[in-house]
């Protein structure tokens, strides 16, 4: 099974952890978060993502999620990739992690393009109904 690798900073991982176990019911296996904060030096995290990474891999891979592009943990985690084992997808939703976990049992570029679609899936701004002249109403 995939390994899953939440990057974020303080309790946001685990706020994202915590609502996937409550949207289905158990906490997924194989599914860890690193709180980070504004400190950690980039060797630091280095350590701690290759770390996290080894105990997470039982050989079919790891995606990592990052909170968002650029950031210092998000850097470090993109010198630790292996294309179609060690995989990163930054910007992650909830609706994203849940395609993730229900998606996993495929190999690695499969759930990679189902977290794709399941992120931007998960975006929606509603809207106020249009009057049936075309005008909001």
């Amino acid at each position: 099974m995939i390994g899953l690798l939440i990057l974020a900073y303080e309790g946001v991982g685990n706020g994202l952890v915590e609502a996937a176990s409550h949207v289905l019911g158990k906490r997924p296996p194989r599914l860890e978060a690193l709180s980070l904060n504004y400190n950690e030096t980039p060797e630091y995290l280095a350590v701690t993502i290759r770390q996290k990474i080894s105990s997470l891999d039982d050989g079919a891979g790891v995606i990592i999620l990052s909170d968002i592009y650029g950031a210092s943990h998000t850097n470090a985690a993109c010198r630790l990739l292996d294309s179609g084992h060690i995989e990163l997808i930054a910007g992650l939703n909830l609706p994203m992690l849940i395609r993730i976990i229900n998606y996993r049992h495929l190999p690695i570029n499969d759930v990679m393009e189902k977290a794709m679609t399941g992120g931007c899936g998960g975006i929606f701004h509603p809207c106020v109904p249009a009057k049936p002249n075309g005008t909001p109403a």
